[in-house]
Order: structure tokens, then sequence, then C-alpha cells
């Protein structure tokens, strides 16, 4: 009985430690980051990612980054500046077990060729095809980030961002790749990528 009392004990305190850092992160939230994220992760405005069903990792990584200021943002720093590396875990928890909601293209056409470019590439520029390293759904992993259901504007900033070199801090093959994007290849790509779930 000793026994199964103790096994039950160990099945049980992970739950608890996880309880914990949900109840931490949800604290942090409900002090700051909803101002731009939202309580689950939806984002506020066009001009902030959505952080729900974010990959925990990825998140917990990119804080970091903007704490040691190898990502920049005059937003950001300031934000994380008193995040501990446990804090930033347990955001990536909390955001990563929120409900990232499909939303429905503004242009069907736009995404649709956004499509063939994720998953075949762009003939016309040589791009590499985005679902080599993100998946076939777009979710990415632990290193690369969830690119589906993400604002479309975001997005785009983003891939724009690798592409001229203001953003350095993750995968550098995103240089490249971004860099060789036409404009109206970045706007479709983001547009498809938005509507995944």
């Amino acid at each position: 009985m000793k026994a199964l009392m103790l096994v039950l004990c160990l099945l049980a305190a992970p739950a608890t430690a996880q309880e914990a850092q949900l109840a931490r992160a949800k604290a942090i939230v409900a002090g700051s980051c909803f101002l731009c994220h939202g309580m689950q992760g939806e984002s506020a405005s066009e001009l902030y990612s959505r952080l729900a069903a974010q990959n925990a990792a990825y998140i917990a990584q990119q804080l970091a980054n903007y704490k040691s200021g190898e990502r920049k943002s005059k937003i950001m720093q300031p934000m994380v500046a008193a995040l501990t590396t446990e804090d930033m875990r347990a955001l990536g928890l909390y955001f990563s077990r929120q409900k990232s909601a499909p939303h429905a293209p503004a242009d069907v056409g736009l995404a649709a060729r956004g499509r063939e470019i994720y998953l075949k590439g762009g003939a016309a520029t040589e791009v590499a095809a985005c679902v080599g390293c993100h998946g076939e759904r777009g979710h990415g992993s632990e290193k690369l980030p969830r690119l589906a259901g993400q604002v479309a504007s975001y997005l785009a900033a983003q891939i724009r961002g690798f592409g001229t070199r203001e953003r350095t801090n993750d995968n550098a093959a995103m240089h490249t790749i971004a860099a060789k994007m036409t404009p109206a290849e970045i706007h479709a790509v983001a547009a498809y990528l938005s509507s995944l779930d």
C-alpha cells in the first residue's frame, strides 16, 4: 500500500509543479503581457504576435533573447527585464497551453498563392519551401516557431526583418530565404499561415 501511495505521489508531483508554473505565468500575464498579447495569447492588435499555442521552449528562448538584447524591441526589452529563467519557462508553458483558433483569410486567392510558396517554394526567386523547417501545418518545433494562426502583418514584418538582417537572433537560414522573397511572396505566405490552425 505504501508503495502504491509513493507512486501516486510521484505521479502527482509534476502536475502540481506545472500547476504552480501556470499560476505563476498567469499572474505575470495579468500584470503586463495581456495589454498587448491578451490573457490567452490571442493578441490585442495586429501589431503584436499571437502567443496562443506557440511552442513553449521557443517562447522562453525569445524572452531570453529580448532580455539579453539579442532580439531587439523597445517595447519588449523593458517588459522582460525583471523576468527570471523560471518565469520565461512558465510563460512558455502557459501560452503553449492556450488554444489558437483559425482565422479566415481576407483574400482567399492570396492565401492559395501563399500555400503554394509555403509547400513548394518560390520558383521565380529560388525561395526554399517553408514546409521543410516549419512543418506541413506550420507548427514548428521547440527551436522553430509555430507560424500557424499567427497575425499576417506580424509575420510579414518578421520575414522582412530577417531579409534585411534587422532580426538576427534566430535561425541564420532565414536570412538567405527571406532576402530572396519578393514583397508579394511575403504577403502571400503570411496570409496563408495566418489561416492555419
